[in-house]
């Protein structure tokens, strides 16, 4: 099974270290595979170098794809990180 959901970077200072971290947190409770994708960037979600490599920015539209049995919970789940500024303060 796979599901595709878009996101939009909300946060102040786009996919740096921190959020990177709480996307690689997010991803890994899955079993299903979770991919984020820039354009023609696709990157793991659950590989901190590759979700820093997207050096995504503010404002920066992306893809969430994910394939296997978990896959509309791991979009979900993206989706509802993304839109809370990944939980942190922006301070």
């Amino acid at each position: 099974m796979s599901a595709i959901g878009e996101v939009e970077l909300l946060n102040k200072y786009g996919l740096h270290q921190r959020p990177a971290m709480k996307v690689i947190e997010t991803a890994s409770r899955f079993s299903c595979d979770v991919f984020l994708v820039k354009g023609e960037q696709r990157c793991n979600a659950k590989s901190i170098i590759d979700v820093i490599m997207l050096a995504a920015e503010k404002g920066t539209r992306l893809t969430v794809e994910a394939d296997g049995s978990d896959a509309d919970a791991a979009v979900k789940s993206m989706i509802e990180l993304f839109r809370n500024k990944f939980y942190l303060s922006e301070e």
